[in-house]
């Protein structure tokens, strides 16, 4: 199985606040990698930095054999690695398919009506809502726009944050079942989750990070069984 992304010895600084302190993991192709702990733990700052919105005071990040510790954020989304933030911001004064076609920003106009058709045929509701604002979507249509979006770049690491953030709990479990089909379909995700539960339930592998530093790991059905894990995160 080949690695795609290498995070090797990490450590972002906040001006003097430590928010990260040499964290390390790396992720293989085809697999769901998910990152669990308290809010701020560091679990955005770490994908802010992997997308190269922050930079690392040490350490290296490859992706696809490619070091992208200082490659802009628009360069990492060529190269293949998409992220959808915490809280969507989607465009909310933009249909539903212009905001898909923001997120083919970086690919040749010949692909474009394809991914498109592509997308609409994973999120079935997005279709139907095509020329709708999408500020007027509900919360779990802009996570799904959100989601669409970043699928819009054909990426090769697709990353969550928060992605069940807000949402009912029926429409939670819509979208991790999005997540899972989105991996079936053969997305590699590195997801950011709150709801510990439901994202151990569907990773192969898991991280607990806490204060800026990763305490535990292991496949995903190990660390739902990990009284650790449970006393802290699963309510138990």
């Amino acid at each position: 199985m080949r690695t795609i992304l290498t995070v090797d010895n990490i450590n972002v600084y906040y001006g003097a606040i430590h928010a990260i302190k040499g964290v390390s993991f790396d992720i293989n192709e085809g697999e769901i990698i998910t990152l669990i702990g308290a809010n701020g733990a560091g679990k955005t700052t770490i994908l802010q930095t992997i997308s190269g919105l922050l930079r690392s005071k040490t350490g290296s990040i490859s992706f696809m054999g490619e070091n992208i510790s200082h490659t802009a954020p628009h360069k990492i989304v060529e190269r293949g690695l998409a992220h959808v933030p915490e809280g969507r911001r989607i465009f909310l004064q933009m249909t539903v398919q212009e905001n898909l076609e923001m997120g083919a920003f970086t690919q040749p106009n010949a692909s474009i009506a394809d991914n498109i058709a592509l997308v609409y045929d994973q999120f079935p509701r997005l279709k139907e809502r095509r020329k709708q604002i999408g500020g007027t979507l509900s919360g779990g249509e802009q996570q799904m726009l959100a989601m669409g979006r970043a699928m819009m770049s054909s990426p090769k690491l697709l990353m969550l944050d928060e992605p069940s953030m807000g949402l009912a709990p029926i429409l939670v479990e819509q979208i991790f079942e999005i997540i899972k089909q989105l991996h079936q379909s053969g997305t590699t995700i590195l997801l950011v989750e709150q709801n510990a539960q439901m994202a151990l339930s569907i990773a192969n592998r898991a991280y607990v990070l806490e204060t800026g530093n990763i305490t535990l790991s292991g496949s995903g059905s190990e660390l739902a069984e990990s009284d650790q894990v449970k006393k802290a995160y699963l309510g138990d």
